[in-house]
């Protein structure tokens, strides 16, 4: 194989990307980023990369949320802070479940492009280009606004940087304080509707109150009130991916400065495509989002490609198959990994393959569906001996009705009361909250099964 340049995806297929209409203002644009700061720092990737390798081990488990798609006009501090602050509260209950650390990575700063399953859309008779997020084109029908503009990445950039700005600060600034992340909480199970998760919340309170009386208090031990918090984001629009790689002076590899970690999508994974050519040269942890249609032939192409040097934590395997469709597809996915020996880590992503079309005419996505993806994603993993990894939400702090069911059970019917996405339906706060308390359940009945074999 040829050396890995940051430009050599130039030379691949592309799919899912914009044709810019005035390539000097491209050139232009490209060049304004290059002279940028990177976003993120290679020893912070090296350090995901380490605690990924862990979750794939069992002795750490992964929590990745966010945005379907990040956007310009519902950027706000308020909103970085709500969905920062139920992460926290899902990774600690996570925590509990699992008794290992919780590595937290954000869909937020550079989850601005979106692939699309047509490139076009008609509306009312009128076709034109489908809206592609709002680091290419605009969601309003309108000829001008789905002109592709690449101006729209130097915002992207700055939006990026204020978000990361805002999100270490949160994650040092003591806003993260474990005892105040329990209050929150505990504010959720104390409604009537949530009480069944009233009991795992009352244990972790018991336990929050052992530490301190050992002298455990997040006033004599500042790990208490800190997080590590990363970023992610689907690494679509290559030309912003490409101008903000740099050499890391340290390895003399290259990296991703665009986020932490970068993913595949399930559209754009052909193994002598663009986006795989340029994935495979980053230093980062990469993501492969892995669908129906990827076949065990194509995986091991992939995972050679991907990890030639067969990394612990380099690529993380994200499942989106759809509630009762993992039986047919993981196991021989998993087979697979297997026969190659290949380093992974395994993540369920419950929302791709749920989505559908409700009688209102929203996009949404039933809760009980992604409960059950995530259910299939641990018993199988289970029946298999292998190692469930973590999960991948498409989430937010608001209070948005955008996926039905959950303990304040959203019906068809309230989806337009607050159906803010421009892209796919996320899961709201409550929500995210009562699916962390069932995954925890799903975890600690995997430690203890692991507990049992190794008594046996």
């Amino acid at each position: 194989m040829t050396e890995w340049q940051k430009s050599n995806w130039r030379n691949k297929p592309r799919v899912q990307m914009p044709d810019y209409t005035d390539q000097n203002a491209l050139n232009t644009v490209e060049a304004q980023l290059a002279k940028y700061p990177p976003l993120v720092f290679a020893g912070e990737a090296r350090t995901l990369k380490k605690k990924l390798g862990a979750a794939s081990r069992g002795e750490a488990f992964l929590l990745q949320g966010g945005d379907c798609a990040e956007s310009f006009d519902q950027f706000s501090a308020n909103a970085i802070r709500d969905t920062f602050k139920v992460m926290l509260q899902m990774a600690m209950v996570l925590t509990f479940g699992a008794k290992v650390p919780v590595v937290k990575v954000g869909r937020m700063a550079g989850q601005f492009a979106k692939p699309r399953s047509a490139p076009t859309e008609t509306i009312g008779g009128v076709e034109l280009p489908s809206y592609r997020g709002d680091i290419i084109n605009e969601l309003d029908f309108t000829p001008e606004a789905r002109i592709p503009n690449p101006n729209k990445m130097l915002q992207a950039y700055t939006q990026a940087a204020a978000t990361l700005n805002l999100l270490r600060a949160f994650s040092t600034g003591g806003y993260a304080d474990v005892h105040k992340v329990h209050q929150w909480t505990m504010g959720f199970t104390e409604s009537d509707r949530a009480s069944q998760y009233r009991e795992m919340a009352n244990r972790i309170s018991d336990a929050l109150d052992f530490m301190k009386a050992a002298g455990l208090d997040s006033d004599q031990e500042p790990s208490l009130k800190t997080v590590d918090f990363y970023t992610s984001h689907e690494s679509l629009l290559l030309e912003y991916e490409e101008a903000l790689c740099r050499l890391d002076s340290t390895s003399g590899q290259w990296l991703a400065g665009s986020g932490h970690m970068i993913w595949i999508g399930d559209r754009t994974r052909q193994p002598d495509g663009a986006h795989v050519e340029f994935a495979r040269g980053v230093l980062n942890p990469v993501g492969l989002k892995c669908g129906p249609t990827t076949t065990p032939d194509d995986l091991k192409v992939l995972l050679e490609r991907l990890n030639p040097a067969n990394e612990e934590g380099k690529l993380t395997l994200i499942a989106r198959f759809g509630a009762g469709k993992s039986a047919e597809h993981l196991p021989r996915l998993i087979k697979a990994v297997q026969e190659v020996g290949a380093n992974v880590t395994w993540v369920c992503d419950p929302m791709h393959g749920n989505t559908i079309k409700s009688a209102t005419g929203y996009k949404t996505r039933p809760f009980e569906l992604v409960l059950q993806e995530v259910r299939d994603f641990f018993a199988i993993h289970r029946a298999e001996g292998t190692i469930p990894g973590g999960v991948h939400f498409e989430m937010t702090g608001q209070d948005v009705t955008e996926c039905t069911g959950g303990v304040y059970a959203v019906s068809e019917e309230d989806l337009s009361d607050r159906y803010h996405t421009a892209c796919d339906p996320r899961l709201n706060a409550s929500q995210s909250l009562e699916l962390a308390f069932l995954v925890a359940e799903e975890l600690t009945n995997r430690r203890q099964d692991v507990a049992a074999a190794a008594s046996s």
